[in-house]
C-alpha cells in the first residue's frame, strides 16, 4: 500500500526542490551568523581577561586565554567560510533550475557536489550536507558518493594547532609591553603555585576557577 502511495504522489518539481533547498541552506546561514556573534561577544569577555592577567603578572594565565582567542579566531573565519559555501551551493543550484527549465529534468553539477563534499568536513553543517547529499542524488544533481568517503571525512575535522608566533602576536597585541616578561612571569607564577602559605595558594586556586569558567564559556559557542 506504501509503495502504491509512492508511486501515485507525485514528484516535486525542480522549483520546488530548489525553494526547499534554499530555504534550509538560508536557515543554515543563519545559524552561523548566530555563532558567529555569540563567539566574538565572549571574546570580549577573553580580551579583558587577559588585560587584567597582564596587569597582575600573571602571563601564565594570559597566555592560555590567548591561545583560547586564537583558536577562537580561527573557528570564525572557519564558519564564514562555510556560509560563503552555503551561498554558492544557493546560487548554483538556482542555475541548475534555470537550465532545468530547458532541458525538463535537473543535471549533475560537479560544483555543488564539490562544495557539499567539502561541507561535510564541517561539524557545523555535516548532517545537513549528509540529507542534502542524499536528496540531491535523488533528484539527479549529485552523484552518488562512497559511504566510508562520507565517513572519513566527517571523522576528519580538522583541527589546526594554535603556533607560538599567533599567540605571542596576540598577547602583545592586547597586553602591550607586558607580555614580553612572559618567560620570567610564567617562571614566578609557577614559584606560587608551590608556595608553603595560604595567601600564595588560594589567589591562583581562584584565578584558574575563573580562567577554566572563561575557557568553558568560550568553547561552549565555539562548538
Amino acid at each position: 500500500m506504501e509503495k502504491m502511495v509512492n508511486i501515485l504522489k507525485p514528484k516535486p518539481n525542480p522549483q520546488q526542490l530548489l525553494r526547499d533547498w534554499q530555504r534550509r541552506l538560508r536557515q543554515d546561514c543563519r545559524n552561523i551568523e548566530r555563532q558567529i556573534r555569540d563567539i566574538q561577544r565572549e571574546e570580549k569577555s577573553v580580551q579583558k581577561a587577559i588585560k587584567e592577567a597582564a596587569k597582575r603578572n600573571d602571563m601564565g594565565s594570559a597566555k592560555a586565554l590567548a591561545k583560547e582567542l586564537v583558536r577562537s579566531r580561527k573557528t570564525v573565519n572557519r564558519l564564514y567560510e562555510n556560509k560563503a559555501q552555503l551561498n554558492s551551493i544557493s546560487m548554483h543550484l538556482g542555475e541548475s533550475v534555470a537550465i532545468a527549465r530547458t532541458v525538463g529534468h535537473l543535471s549533475k553539477s560537479a560544483e555543488v557536489m564539490k562544495l557539499v563534499n567539502n561541507l561535510m568536513k564541517a561539524p557545523e553543517v555535516a548532517v545537513t550536507m549528509q540529507e542534502f547529499s542524499k536528496e540531491m542524488t535523488k533528484a539527479g544533481v549529485m552523484e552518488e558518493m562512497m559511504n566510508d568517503a562520507v565517513d572519513s571525512a566527517l571523522d576528519s575535522e580538522d583541527i589546526e594547532e594554535e603556533t607560538e608566533e599567533e599567540i605571542e602576536k596576540v598577547l602583545t597585541a592586547i597586553a602591550g609591553e607586558t607580555a614580553a616578561q612572559l618567560p620570567e612571569a610564567i617562571r614566578k607564577e609557577r614559584l606560587k603555585q608551590t608556595a608553603d602559605t595560604v595567601e600564595d595558594v588560594e589567589e591562583p586556586v581562584d584565578d584558574e576557577e575563573e580562567l577554566e569558567e572563561i575557557r568553558a564559556r568560550l568553547a561552549k559557542v565555539r562548538s
